[in-house]
């Protein structure tokens, strides 16, 4: 069997529905981010697929450059959940309707 550029793309979808799913089902920042990072992950995929089937010339580079910005966006939302944690003493959303001080 031949792994073609719709199987890539099914999978990317996939993971995309699993990522959007979490996102809306958890009550927990942390998994709510979790969920986020899965579906940043799909993104890549798909970029990767049409890099390598030549639809996207430039993809590895541009993949590289979504390699970098998740990077930064996990630690910047990594630190936003522990700032969260050390002033609510609670991930869970439900806690945290009114975010003013």
């Amino acid at each position: 069997m031949t792994v073609t550029l719709q199987h890539y793309l099914a999978l990317a979808v996939v993971l995309f529905a699993i990522g959007a799913t979490g996102a809306v089902v958890r009550r927990n920042v942390l998994q709510i981010f979790m969920s986020i990072e899965i579906m940043f992950g799909a993104a890549g995929l798909a970029l990767l697929a049409f890099a390598r089937w030549n639809l996207l010339p430039e993809g590895q580079a541009v993949v590289l450059f979504f390699i970098a910005v998740m990077a930064a966006e996990a630690a910047v939302g990594l630190s936003l959940v522990v700032a969260l944690f050390r002033r609510r003493r609670t991930l869970f959303v439900d806690d945290m309707r009114l975010l003013r001080g």
